[in-house]
């Protein structure tokens, strides 16, 4: 069940209890599993930070998201996603995000509605509304 990809503390619980396996063997499983370090929360969420940012081309707001999605703790979460967007520049992650809505066009072509779509999207994959504005050359309201 580990062999595919990493999953968090919470994905395995789950996984096991799907398959009706005893609460009380879950418990040892897990406690096992946490002290030979085969399961670990935060080296799960680095790992989803890293693909959602690098490979995903999500914003800050996003990755901690989907880390917090897959059962991990507040605090393991939003450090995991400081460290890697130390690493990150967010600013060229947004440009290459709206480069790929844009298609081609110049921002200066678009009317309101289409900078909005733009701005929805964007705000979806994680970005700040403020970086967004400024990029788009408007003011926030």
């Amino acid at each position: 069940m580990l062999s595919a990809r990493e999953l968090s503390e919470s994905q395995l619980r789950t996984r096991l209890k799907r398959r009706e396996i005893d609460a009380d063997d879950i418990e040892s499983a897990i406690t096992r599993l946490k002290a030979d370090r085969t399961i670990n929360d935060r080296r799960v969420a680095l790992a989803i930070a890293r693909m959602e940012s690098s490979i995903k081309h999500r914003g800050r707001t996003r990755v901690l998201q989907k880390i917090r999605q897959a059962g991990i703790d507040g605090d393991i979460a939003e450090d995991a996603v400081r460290e890697v967007f130390e690493e990150v520049n967010e600013g060229d992650l947004l440009d290459r995000a709206m480069e790929r809505r844009l298609r081609g066009t110049a921002i200066a072509d678009l009317d309101e509605r289409g900078r909005a779509r733009i701005a929805r999207g964007l705000a979806g994959q994680g970005f700040s509304l403020d970086a967004i504005f400024k990029r788009l050359g408007n003011k926030r309201r």
